[in-house]
């Protein structure tokens, strides 16, 4: 999946009036995301997607953007507490889940025609590329992340003259993976009467993938010569 937007929002601990985001993709925000372009509603059950390993590439950081909003209740007009709020802004992941083929294919379809439309965490956050990337029924969760493209605006991939970069990447662990992080971005249940997350271990890694923007310097460059009229 491609997560990219102007503004993306994923939450992990945000209660109350102020509304963080992680600095990447949660599992829960993507299987919320999944969960809607199945036409599931926020009280059906979970089991099955919560089910799924899921991983994230860090294709191009966002930068943190702070908002505050500010609400009346519609009938006393009675002003609610000013909601800080904090985004994403001009962020790119790649976005892969792993798990039993037929549920796999079936997210497929669901992301190429969803009943409900996604969006990056908020609804206020809508993505501005298409989010399917495809199925490999062939590769690991990980090797996915390892060989899909730069996924990167133009302009940021132009910027980087290597032939190569190196992207973050966040994926859930498994059990032999020994010493790990943890997020509490499991889903448990989106009914809004009662979410519910739990604890998943992650484990941070790097890959290196191709810059099809890369711009070489010259073999003999000579930073000088604009000063020598050359």
């Amino acid at each position: 999946m491609q997560l990219a937007g102007p503004l993306q929002a994923w939450g992990a601990s945000a209660r109350f009036a102020r509304r963080t985001t992680e600095q990447a993709p949660t599992k829960s925000g993507v299987i919320g995301l999944l969960a809607a372009a199945l036409g599931r509603g926020r009280t059906a059950d979970l089991t099955d997607l919560a089910a799924l390993r899921f991983g994230v590439r860090v294709d191009q950081r966002g930068i943190p953007v702070r908002d505050y909003q500010v609400a009346h209740h519609f009938e006393t007009g009675k002003a609610m507490p000013v909601s800080e709020r904090f985004y994403l802004a001009d962020a790119v992941f790649v976005a892969a889940v792993e798990g039993e083929e037929d549920l796999i294919n079936r997210l497929h379809q669901a992301l190429r025609s969803p009943v409900f439309l996604p969006y990056l965490g908020r609804r206020s956050c809508p993505p501005s590329r298409p989010v399917e990337l495809g199925v490999h029924h062939d590769r690991s969760l990980d090797e996915c992340l390892a060989a899909e493209p730069w996924r990167a605006s133009p302009w940021r991939q132009g910027r980087v003259r290597e032939p190569e970069v190196q992207l973050e990447v966040i994926v859930q662990a498994n059990g032999d993976d020994g010493p790990v992080d943890t997020l509490r971005d499991q889903p448990l249940s989106f009914d809004p009467r009662h979410r519910r997350y739990a604890l998943r271990g992650i484990r941070h890694d790097h890959v290196v993938v191709p810059n099809p923007a890369a711009r070489p310097l010259p073999a003999e460059h000579d930073p000088t010569a604009v000063l020598r009229g050359q």
